[in-house]
């Protein structure tokens, strides 16, 4: 494994060692474990698509971002849904400008046929969505492609993507097939709705990113909300830390944690009780029963125990 005392960035202005890749993600106020850090330096390394599971708000999409402008590299996103197809990630035909250019073509008494297909199915009609633009050459280098939320589409469009991720081509029929000349940095995300097929888990490295613990949710919260009082920091981050324990329907993700505290402190709180609790968990829980189960009484359990603690 790479020294820390060795270079910090490797041939293609990537980071050299997993301590490299700390400091860069240090560096954009990502605040990463260790476990983390060593598998996005292995698939940085050895060119694989990293693969994260988790629960969704505890950080996912963001190590994209964050990957993408560390690295100066373009970020190219595919938002995943139920029935998303090839026309919607990889490409489709402008049939509107090719009927155009035919119309133009007959009008001028162009009779050949085969030249007039060859020109309408040329690369100048040809739209080019999220998975075909990850195959182009950029200069700055390899784009970040980011596969979000994988979990939301069906199995066909995940059989379609083994391709993509195994040699990182696309074929079009009319034009042949399309190779990344170098393959980009590919992040697949799952919030884990329906499984997702092995077959496509084993082209990927695969991490679980888990809610943080105390210690770290404190040090993301303090980079991200600097803003808030310490007492009242360290009281958000323990309250949250509690209700993970709870049995809810959706448990708070780092992303809300962090609304929390930018929303009590634009309500100048120094620190918890029970009716701020109570006012402001619509910004923490996203379901009425859980806003129920924890309202009022509940609160004031959890604030007294965290105290007596």
């Amino acid at each position: 494994m790479p020294s820390s005392k060795g270079p910090t960035v490797a041939k293609g202005g990537l980071p050299a060692s997993i301590d490299a890749v700390v400091k860069l993600l240090d560096s954009a106020d990502y605040i990463a474990d260790r476990s983390l850090a060593t598998v996005l330096f292995l698939a940085l390394r050895m060119g694989r698509p990293l693969f994260l599971e988790g629960e969704a708000g505890v950080g996912k999409t963001e190590i994209a971002k964050v990957l993408a402008s560390t690295l100066g590299r373009k970020l190219i996103r595919l938002q995943c849904f139920e029935g998303l197809d090839v026309s919607s990630a990889v490409y489709e035909w402008n049939y509107a400008q090719q009927m155009m250019a035919i119309r133009l073509a007959e009008a001028s008494g162009e009779t050949d046929r085969t030249r007039l297909e060859h020109d309408v199915f040329s690369e100048r009609y040809l739209v080019k969505r999220a998975l075909l633009q990850a195959l182009e050459p950029y200069a700055e280098g390899p784009p970040v492609l980011l596969i979000d939320e994988l979990d939301r589409t069906d199995e066909a469009f995940e059989a379609f993507l083994l391709e993509v991720l195994s040699d990182f081509q696309v074929t079009v029929p009319e034009l042949g097939t399309i190779k990344a000349e170098h393959p980009p940095i590919v992040i697949v995300t799952s919030n884990r709705t329906r499984e997702v097929h092995d077959a496509l888990k084993r082209r990927c490295l695969y991490h679980w990113v888990d809610y943080p613990d105390a210690a770290r949710e404190m040090k993301i919260v303090r980079t991200k909300v600097p803003g808030a009082p310490a007492r009242l920091t360290k009281e958000i981050v323990s309250f949250v830390q509690a209700l993970r324990k709870e049995d809810l329907f959706k448990q708070p993700g780092v992303a809300e944690t962090l609304d929390w505290a930018t929303a009590l402190s634009e309500l100048d709180a120094v620190a918890l009780d029970p009716a701020m609790v109570s006012d402001t968990l619509g910004v923490l829980l996203k379901y009425q029963d859980d806003i129920a189960r924890i309202e009022g009484s509940k609160a004031a359990e959890i604030l007294s125990e965290m105290r007596a603690s």
